[in-house]
């Protein structure tokens, strides 16, 4: 039993999403934030539970990353509605966030026919600043110097999936990052 619960936490995403982009564009911003926090945890939840319990799968990482790929869609239709004027103000700095992210996506489809799934440290960093970001906005209201902290780790994660793209001519989930894929390229 315990081993589908990674899975199921991400299918729970991947239905919260799609019923929060509905939230926002009908301008239920209280039911939507009350929907945002568990969808926020969940992200958090299935890797831990994945990992400390040894249940990580392909199914697991594909589902993941499309359950974290529609969230990012919901969040920023959830900004779009309730926050409009975020969106004018830093319009630049959300563009290049948005635009990293995407290529990404883009280059892992023309590189491997799906996402890449590589699950590096840097986007678990960008992902938990971008969820304390995200619930800081919709609890309390925006915070500047958090907003950039988020995005500007974000853009560096995307950097580094960039590179590993490059550098793994095949499919592999769970890279943990360009360290870990040198380390092992020196080991004897």
């Amino acid at each position: 039993m315990l081993r589908h619960v990674p899975n199921a936490l991400s299918i729970a995403r991947i239905i919260a999403a799609l019923v929060m982009v509905g939230l926002a564009l009908e301008q239920l911003q209280r039911p939507y934030t009350w929907l945002l926090l568990p969808a926020l945890l969940s992200d958090i939840a299935d890797g831990l539970i994945a990992r400390g319990f040894g249940l990580e799968s392909r199914l697991g990482a594909k589902l993941d990353s499309a359950g974290d790929a529609l969230l990012t869609v919901a969040i920023f239709a959830g900004i779009w509605r309730f926050y409009p004027d975020m969106i004018r103000d830093h319009w630049l700095a959300l563009s290049l966030f948005l635009g990293a992210g995407l290529l990404e996506y883009v280059l892992a489809a023309l590189r491997y026919g799906r996402l890449s799934s590589f699950h590096t440290w840097s986007s678990k960093a960008a992902g938990f600043l971008l969820v304390v970001f995200v619930a800081v906005l919709f609890l309390h209201g925006f915070v500047p110097w958090l907003f950039y902290l988020a995005i500007t780790v974000s853009i560096l994660s995307n950097l580094e999936e960039y590179a590993l793209l490059a550098l793994l001519p095949n499919w592999r989930a769970d890279v943990r990052g360009l360290w870990s894929l040198a380390r092992k390229r020196t080991a004897p």
